[in-house]
């Protein structure tokens, strides 16, 4: 599975280390991904990745 929220889609954003020096160099801002389990309608589990921001949310809402 990739490096994607399941809920939202947040995925890997690119930018610039950038030095002391104003040198630049290509990085990747990784996604806060946190594995949870969730119970489907036919009672089965099943794990799904979901952003860290997007389970504060979650929260919030209910």
């Amino acid at each position: 599975m990739a490096r994607k929220c399941a809920v939202t889609g947040k995925g890997p954003m690119s930018g610039n280390n950038v030095s002391h020096a104003n040198n630049k160099t290509k990085r990747r801002f990784l996604p806060n991904l946190r594995t949870v389990r969730i119970t489907l309608p036919d009672g089965t589990r099943k794990k799904i990745k979901v952003a860290a921001s997007t389970l504060r949310t979650m929260k919030k809402k209910s």
